[in-house]
C-alpha cells in the first residue's frame, strides 16, 4: 500500500504543470453531475415521493435514470473534452445516448408530475438537475450559440409537456427558469474551465516552438561562425596544396614553403575553431540563476535565489553557470523538493554558490555515478580548472550542493589552452617551419622573407599556380 501511494506521488510530481490542472479539471466535472443528483434528485426526490405506487414506482424510476445519467456523463466526458481540445472527433454516439437519457427522464418527470406525486413542490430541484449532464456533453461539442438555441428549444418543449400535465402559470415560468439554470450553471462550469485548459495547452505549445526556435536559431549562429572561420582557410588550404603538388613534380624546391604554409594555416583554422567552441560553450551565471528559479517555480518547488554575479570574471561565471544548470537538473529528477534555496556570496578572496534543498533520500548524493566529465564529477572538474572546488552533503533529507572558487582566478585572463586537454594530436616536428611557434600563440609570421627596396616582391600564391601551369 505505501509502494502504491509512492508511485503514485512520484507519477504526480513527473507530470507537468498544466497536465495537473488538466487532470484537476477532469476530477471536478466527474464529481459535478453526482454532487447535484445527490442534492438536487435523490434525495430530495426519494424523501418526497407520496405514498401511491405509481407515484413511488415513477419516482424510483427517475432516480435510476439520473444515476445512468451521471455514469454515462463519466464515462463519456474524456471524449467529450478530447474533442473540444481538437485531440479528435465529434463523439456524436455520447451526444445520441445523453440526449436519449435525459428525454426519458423528463418523460418520467411529467409523468409525476400530471399524478401529483411528489409533495411540496420539490420535484423543480429534480428538473433543474435533469439538464446537467447532458448539457455537460453538449457545451463540450458545439459552440455557444448552437447550445444556447437548443437550450431555448428544450426549454419550450418541456414547458409545453408540463403544461399538457396540468401545470399552469406560476409552475411553467418555475419550469422555465429553473431549465435555463441548470442549463447555463452547466455551461459555464464546463465551457469556461475548458477554455481555460485550451488556451493553456496553446501556450504550452507555443513555448515549445518557441525553445525549438531558438536552438535552431542557435545552431545556424554556430554553423555560420565555423563558415566564417573554416570557409577562407580551407580554400588557401586547397589551393597552396595544389601548388605545392605542381611544384613538388617540377622539383621545384618552392613545394616545401608551401606546405610549410599550408601547416600553419591549417594551426590558425585550429585555433580560431577552438575560440567558436569556446565561446559557444560559455554559461552566463546571472541567465542561469533567472533560468533555474523559473524552471524549478514551473515545477510547484518554492525557489529563492540571491547574490549577484555583476562584476565576476567570465571564467568563474562560466563555471558557476554550469554548477547552477546541474543542481536544478537535480533537483528535478531526484526526490520530491517543495523549496530550493540558491545563494551567491562574493568576497574579495572566494565566490561561493550554495543550492540547498529538501525532499532528498537521506545519505543519497543525486546526480549519475562519478564518471568522468558527467553529473557531480564533471562539474569538479569544471572547476579544478579555475582552482575551485565542490563538496556535498545530506543530512534530514536536505542535500546541499556547495562550489568555491576563487573571485579573480590567477591567469585567467589572456590563458591560453592547456595543451594536454586538447584533443588534437601534437604536430609532428620535423614539418613545424619554426621552433619557437606555437598553435595557441597565434598566427606564425609568414616564413617568406620580406622584399628589400627596389626588389621585385615575391609573386602571390595564385600568381605562382599561374606560372607553374604555364
Amino acid at each position: 500500500m505505501v509502494g502504491r501511494i509512492r508511485d503514485w506521488q512520484r507519477g504526480w510530481h513527473a507530470r507537468s504543470k498544466i497536465e495537473k490542472v488538466e487532470f484537476q479539471s477532469v476530477a471536478m466535472w466527474h464529481a459535478m453531475p453526482w454532487i447535484f443528483y445527490l442534492s438536487w434528485c435523490s434525495l430530495p426526490l426519494g424523501l418526497s415521493l407520496r405514498a401511491e405506487p405509481a407515484a413511488r414506482f415513477t419516482g424510483w424510476a427517475l432516480i435510476l435514470v439520473g444515476a445512468a445519467q451521471c455514469a454515462h456523463a463519466n464515462r463519456s466526458l474524456r471524449r467529450s473534452l478530447d474533442h473540444f481540445l481538437q485531440r479528435r472527433e465529434l463523439p456524436r454516439g455520447d451526444l445520441v445516448v445523453a440526449a436519449a437519457l435525459m428525454g426519458a427522464a423528463y418523460a418520467l418527470t411529467v409523468v409525476l408530475e400530471a399524478l401529483d406525486g411528489v409533495e411540496d413542490g420539490l420535484i423543480g430541484l429534480t428538473v433543474m438537475y435533469l439538464m446537467v449532464p447532458y448539457s455537460q456533453a453538449l457545451a463540450f461539442a458545439v459552440p455557444v450559440r448552437t447550445f444556447l438555441a437548443r437550450l431555448a428549444v428544450l426549454a419550450a418543449v418541456l414547458v409545453a409537456a408540463f403544461a399538457a400535465a396540468g401545470a399552469r402559470d406560476g409552475r411553467l415560468v418555475a419550469v422555465a427558469v429553473l431549465i435555463a439554470v441548470g442549463g447555463l450553471l452547466t455551461l459555464l462550469t464546463a465551457r469556461c474551465g475548458a477554455w481555460t485548459l485550451s488556451v493553456m495547452w496553446e501556450a504550452d505549445h507555443a513555448r515549445e516552438v518557441e525553445a525549438r526556435l531558438a536552438v535552431a536559431e542557435e545552431r545556424l549562429r554556430f554553423g555560420r561562425d565555423l563558415h566564417d572561420v573554416m570557409g577562407r582557410n580551407l580554400a588557401v588550404i586547397a589551393l597552396k596544396s595544389e601548388l605545392a603538388v605542381q611544384l613538388a613534380r617540377r622539383g621545384r624546391p618552392e613545394a616545401v614553403e608551401q606546405m610549410a604554409e599550408v601547416q600553419r594555416i591549417a594551426r590558425e583554422s585550429q585555433r580560431e575553431v577552438r575560440e567558436v567552441v569556446r565561446g559557444y560553450r560559455e554559461v552566463d551565471l546571472g541567465v542561469e540563476l533567472i533560468g533555474a528559479r523559473g524552471v524549478l517555480e514551473a515545477a510547484g518547488i518554492t525557489c529563492r535565489a540571491t547574490g549577484s554575479a555583476t562584476g565576476l570574471p567570465a571564467p568563474v561565471q562560466s563555471a558557476l553557470g554550469w554548477v547552477v544548470r546541474e543542481a536544478a537538473t537535480n533537483v528535478l529528477r531526484h526526490g520530491d523538493a517543495k523549496r530550493c534555496d540558491i545563494t551567491l556570496a562574493v568576497t574579495p578572496e572566494h565566490t561561493t554558490l550554495t543550492v540547498e534543498n529538501d525532499g532528498a533520500p537521506a545519505g543519497a548524493e543525486p546526480g549519475p555515478a562519478p564518471t568522468g566529465g558527467s553529473g557531480l564529477a564533471g562539474l569538479r572538474e569544471r572547476l579544478a580548472e579555475v582552482g575551485g572546488t565542490l563538496d556535498s552533503a545530506c543530512e534530514a533529507g536536505r542535500f546541499r550542493l556547495t562550489a568555491r572558487v576563487p573571485s579573480a582566478p590567477a591567469g585567467a585572463e589572456g590563458r591560453s589552452p592547456d595543451p594536454s586537454r586538447s584533443p588534437d594530436p601534437s604536430p609532428n616536428p620535423s614539418l613545424d617551419p619554426g621552433p619557437d611557434r606555437d598553435q595557441s600563440s597565434g598566427p606564425a609570421p609568414d616564413p617568406s622573407p620580406s622584399p628589400s627596396p627596389g626588389q621585385r616582391p615575391s609573386p602571390s600564391p595564385i600568381e605562382e599556380q599561374e606560372e607553374v601551369l604555364l
